[in-house]
């Protein structure tokens, strides 16, 4: 190898004997931070054996699959453009205040997690249908909704009255 290539170093063991590649080494032996630093067998006149694994190596890993998922954009999901809206908007957590905001006419966007009792979705949904408010079922559980609210405790409902700097009463009326 090149000097310049090779970065030497100064190895002092505390130990009374070190060992590399299974020989003693004496105290301060200078050596390099290289593949070279275990002594090489004699290999005259044979050949290298291609895909040979080392005595002692790990296993190759396999190799990667070719095809690649996509890739989604930054702030495309919509825990994102949720804890968007926790830092940056006005909401509301919870069954009672979620009805207080669609009654005064405040809420412009209800979530219901997926395990909300049915009684308190249609009556929900019966009031955001007077309000002409627009509701979307969110796909995980209260303790889902909680988490992605950024909160430690379950929510069952939420209601949106300025979403602030995020787009997630837009992209849910493009979608819907």
């Amino acid at each position: 190898p090149r000097t310049n290539d090779v970065i030497f170093s100064l190895a002092f063991s505390t130990l009374t004997s070190t060992r590399i590649a299974g020989k003693p080494v004496a105290r301060g032996t200078l050596f390099h931070n290289s593949k070279e630093m275990a002594p090489k067998k004699d290999t005259k006149g044979q050949k290298p054996q291609k895909g040979a694994a080392k005595k002692g190596a790990a296993p190759a890993a396999p190799a990667a699959p070719a095809t690649v998922a996509p890739v989604k954009k930054a702030g495309e999901g919509i825990n994102t453009k949720l804890a968007l809206v926790m830092k940056s908007g006005k909401y509301t957590l919870g069954y009672k205040s979620t009805i207080k905001a669609i009654r005064s006419g405040k809420a412009q966007l209800i979530l219901l997690s997926s395990n909300v009792p049915p009684l308190r979705k249609s009556e929900i949904e019966y009031y955001a249908l007077l309000s002409k408010t627009l509701v979307e079922p969110y796909k995980g559980d209260n303790i889902a909704l909680g988490t992605a609210c950024g909160k430690y405790y379950r929510v069952s409902t939420m209601g949106i009255t300025d979403a602030g700097d995020s787009d997630i009463i837009r992209s849910l009326q493009e979608s819907a």
